[in-house]
């Protein structure tokens, strides 16, 4: 997998399969929405939503009032169909084409949020970059909300291996400089009527 592009994989992915057909399709995301909303944040707070692709959190998010989002994907498709889509209002939302595993922010943020993007990342340098990125990022006192695959999740999604994560192994790796709030486990049915179990978990940036 050294010469794997990844990059190239998610653009064709977003290039020749539609939203509903793809299996971390949500028409509302649910879990991720009342973990935002439960987190306290205010309308102005600053969200930033990693591997958002063109899911329809942003959607949620700027119908609930919340007014400054970025989002960010390494496939510029799947950010352009979310703007074709939002129409006006997406020029309402920071858009950043950006690979999550080495990932360089130069803004602060209140709230990270992250839905299947995580597990994605097996390499430890891209691990490691991801923490570092997450940690220098958020304000004291900021949410880190972070959905991956649990131990009874999938091994591959989208023809790629992913690491999946216990409660335990999660709040390990983000012990530094973080608080865990609650982590719970879900089912996600796809499109295609098979269940996929998440683990999502949120921290407190100390």
């Amino acid at each position: 997998m050294e010469n794997f592009d990844k990059k190239g994989h998610w653009e064709n992915i977003y290039q020749t399969k539609q939203l509903n057909n793809v299996s971390w399709y949500q028409p509302i995301p649910e879990t991720s929405l009342e973990l935002i909303e439960s987190s306290g944040i205010s309308k102005d707070s600053h969200i930033i939503d990693i591997g958002g692709g063109d899911s329809y959190l942003v959607d949620a998010l700027l119908e609930r009032g919340y007014k400054n989002i970025t989002v960010l994907d390494i496939s510029e498709t799947a950010l352009d169909k979310a703007k074709i889509r939002l129409g006006n209002k997406a020029s309402k939302v920071k858009w950043l084409v950006r690979d999550a595993g080495n990932f360089s922010p130069d803004e602060k943020y209140d709230l990270w949020h992250d839905r299947a993007a995580f597990h994605f990342l097996t390499n430890d340098s891209e691990i490691k970059n991801y923490f570092s990125a997450v940690y220098n990022s958020l304000n004291p006192g900021g949410t880190l909300i972070i959905g991956t695959f649990s131990e009874s999740g999938p091994t591959k999604c989208s023809g790629i291996e992913v690491r999946q994560y216990s409660e335990q192994s999660i709040s390990q790796l983000f012990k530094k400089g973080f608080r865990k709030i609650a982590c719970t486990t879900i089912d996600h049915q796809t499109p295609f009527d098979t269940n996929q179990n998440f683990l999502f978990c949120s921290f407190l940036k100390e």
